[in-house]
C-alpha cells in the first residue's frame, strides 16, 4: 500500500525595491515589486488529536516573520543580498533556507518556495 502524503500551501506578499546587478537592462535601475510568495510543506503523519499535518496559521506566521525582514526594504542593502543578486530566484532560496530552520523537526518537510514579481512570472526553489 502506498504511503500517504499530505501537502499544505500558504501564501503571502511583500513590497520592496531592488536593482539587479549585471542584468544589462532596465532592471539594473532602482525599481520595486509587490512580490507574491507561496510555500508548500509535505508530511505523512497527521496529529492524532487534531487530524492536522500542521496548523495553517502556524505555517503562515513563520512565513510572515521572514517576509517582515524583506517588506518595504531595499533588498540590495540587506546582508544576504550584499553579494547575491536580489533576483526572484535568490529571494525564493533566501525564504526557503530561513523557513526550513523554523519548521518542526521530523514533522513536515519543506517542498518548495515560489516568488513572483507578477502573476505571469514565477521562480521556484527546492532542494532535492
Amino acid at each position: 500500500m502506498p504511503e500517504p502524503v499530505w501537502s499544505l500551501r500558504v501564501g503571502s506578499d511583500f513590497s520592496s525595491s531592488h536593482q539587479l546587478r549585471n542584468y544589462g537592462g532596465k532592471c539594473e535601475d532602482l525599481h520595486g515589486h509587490n512580490f507574491l510568495v507561496e510555500v508548500e510543506v509535505n508530511g505523512n503523519r497527521l496529529e492524532p488529536d487534531t487530524g492536522l499535518l500542521m496548523d495553517f496559521k502556524e505555517l503562515k506566521l513563520k512565513l510572515e516573520e521572514i517576509l517582515a525582514e524583506l517588506d518595504h526594504k531595499h533588498l540590495n542593502e540587506l546582508e544576504f543580498f550584499q553579494n547575491t543578486n536580489p533576483s526572484s530566484e535568490n529571494l525564493a532560496r533566501f525564504i526557503y533556507q530561513r523557513l526550513k530552520t523554523m519548521l518542526p523537526d521530523n514533522k513536515v518537510s519543506l517542498a518548495w518556495v515560489m516568488v513572483a514579481e507578477k502573476h505571469s512570472s514565477r521562480a521556484f526553489y527546492r532542494e532535492i
